[in-house]
């Protein structure tokens, strides 16, 4: 599975001009199951994610996760979008290929089982709609964006 984190002050996403999640101070989540992708995974990429830290201390040092980010136990968000372009390959030339990206029955149910987890380990989550064309407006703080990614089994 693949993810493009971003530390974010404050994130938001609409669908036809509608709000469907939003969130101040935390992390930007887009999320991209692979093709041989299990739930397996989907753990090990959220594990890392809520570990991750990228939120600075007092000295401003990258030392607080998400789930700690002022150092005193107050969690930020989590903004998990599904987004199947982060599995783009473009090797072959100026159009991005998709191939490696889950089809879209497994990345849903992927997508799904990620945000049901995250929503059992952290008290603020919020989502886009999987498979709808979203718009995400944020707030990058720093800027800090990081790359994941757990390759699936062999």
């Amino acid at each position: 599975m693949l993810a493009l984190v971003q530390r974010v002050l404050r994130a938001r996403v609409t669908v036809q001009g509608q709000d469907c999640g939003s969130i101040g101070r935390g992390l930007l989540v887009l999320v991209c199951a692979e093709v041989g992708d299990t739930a397996l995974q989907a753990d090990k990429l959220l594990a890392k994610i809520l570990k991750l830290r990228i939120f600075s201390d007092a000295q401003g040092k990258m030392n607080h996760s998400v789930q700690d980010i002022d150092g005193a136990g107050l969690p930020g968000g989590l903004l998990i979008v599904s987004q199947f372009t982060l599995a783009a390959d473009t090797s072959g030339g100026n159009r991005p290929s998709f191939k490696g990206a889950a089809a879209p029955e497994l990345g849903r149910q992927l997508y799904d089982h990620c945000v049901g987890q995250a929503r059992s380990l952290h008290p603020q989550v919020a989502t886009g709609i999987f498979g709808a064309d979203m718009a995400v407006e944020l707030v990058n703080d720093g800027p800090v964006t990081i790359p994941l990614r757990v390759a699936p089994p062999v």
